[in-house]
């Protein structure tokens, strides 16, 4: 399926969640992923800022930030900056994500575990994406693990994935978990 397909019938499925469905898939998935080996292992955690129509990640910061360390990405030109999370920095940035504001920007290379969102996921870790490509540039200079996180519908059959694109090491939904053999 073509990526544009993907994105139009995700975004049309997510408008049809309640407020109480969008609660309970977070729920379930971060609990899974804190409960991973990836997570149980890593200090350095770099996540994203949810957007109103993805997975929140508002509880699962709060809940964690005092025993890891967490980083949240940072818009710069056509790339991506990570920095610390710090709930007091945070500041609406590029596309209305919240985002840290200093200087203080890291070493991707630093991060030992990545979550990243998308709009959509296959069964070999390939990931749609919101088109700009701020992850896939991001994703490619790092070894650190990559947990796609999202919606049970947001598991489609095939992703039509380009040269750049990078894959996921395990994709969490609320009921599943794929781990990604590499090629």
């Amino acid at each position: 399926m073509r990526k544009e397909e993907i994105r139009s019938r995700i975004k049309a499925r997510k408008a049809m969640l309640t407020d109480a469905e969008r609660q309970s898939a977070a729920d379930a998935v971060f609990a899974v992923l804190e409960n991973s080996v990836a997570f149980m292992l890593a200090d350095n955690i770099l996540l994203y800022h949810s957007l109103p129509d993805e997975l929140s990640t508002r509880a699962f910061i709060e809940k964690w930030h005092d025993r890891k360390n967490f980083f949240l990405p940072r818009v710069h030109g056509v790339n991506l900056e990570v920095l610390p999370y710090n709930r007091s920095s945070l500041r609406l940035g590029a596309f209305q994500i919240e985002e840290p504001q200093g200087d203080d920007v890291r070493d991707i290379s630093s991060i030992e575990l990545i979550v990243v969102p998308g709009v959509a996921y296959d069964r070999c870790g390939n990931r749609v994406g919101r088109g700009k490509g701020f992850y896939d540039r991001l994703l490619a200079s790092t070894h650190a693990t990559k947990v796609g996180v999202g919606y049970d519908f947001q598991l489609v059959d095939d992703i039509d994935s380009e040269p750049h694109d990078v894959v996921m090491d395990l994709v969490v939904t609320e009921h599943e978990i794929i781990r990604v053999r590499r090629r």
